[in-house]
């Protein structure tokens, strides 16, 4: 066993790796940390990752953190022609997904995941919950324009572009907020859903962390 993984798994950018892993059914060694299992000052996680954040993998001599990185990585590595395309075009539709999702999407729903659920109630700005909302269905719609036209993000086959979009749709669904019928989005969903590795890894608890600004 070569790869190890750090992190909570409560942790959404923690899951789009462990989604990858078991897509992958690669075997790992998942050591907690972040959250309430702390870690993240230790002195020689520091030294693997200066960031003082999760998720880090190490693969062999290969140490990464960015999970984004780590996904491109992994799938690279273990899924060229397949969750990786070969193909340049179909490959850059693939990134520009993946891209869009780090710069745009979700910092627009982690704010309402933040404001909406780690936010105790008696602090929460409920302008600032309906503007999040507002902004993340805005995006949304894009997902759903796109997906009117292919099934996944990266074209007709599942990449990792659905895993770092595709992992926010547990918490979406779940959360308390007023949804617009996106039906190509909604579809989506449900087709993430009949992988098992989606149910493993993202249809996770966060009960731990209602109410939880910090640990």
């Amino acid at each position: 066993m070569t790869i190890t993984l750090w992190g909570r798994l409560n942790s959404s950018n923690v899951q789009k790796v462990s989604w990858l892993l078991a897509e992958l059914e690669l075997d790992y060694e998942h050591l907690p940390l972040g959250g309430s299992f702390g870690g993240t000052d230790d002195p020689k996680y520091r030294a693997m990752n200066p960031n003082g954040k999760v998720p880090t993998l190490r693969d062999g001599d290969l140490v990464l953190w960015e999970s984004h990185a780590i996904v491109r990585y992994l799938a690279a590595t273990y899924a060229s022609g397949l969750i990786w395309p070969v193909e340049p075009r179909e490959r850059a539709a693939a990134d520009q997904w993946t891209d869009w999702t780090a710069t745009t999407y979700q910092p627009a729903w982690i704010e309402v995941f933040w404001n909406l659920v780690r936010t105790p109630l008696d602090q929460q700005n409920r302008g600032a919950i309906d503007k999040g909302i507002a902004q993340t269905t805005a995006l949304q719609r894009m997902l759903d324009e796109r997906l009117s036209r292919v099934p996944y993000l990266g074209g007709k086959e599942f990449t990792y572009a659905d895993i770092v979009a595709g992992v926010s749709l547990y918490r979406w669904f779940t959360m308390p907020v007023e949804r617009p019928s996106l039906p190509h989005f909604e579809a989506w969903y449900e087709r993430l859903k009949e992988r098992k590795a989606f149910q493993a890894a993202v249809c996770v608890s966060y009960e731990e962390l209602v109410g939880r600004l910090a640990f």
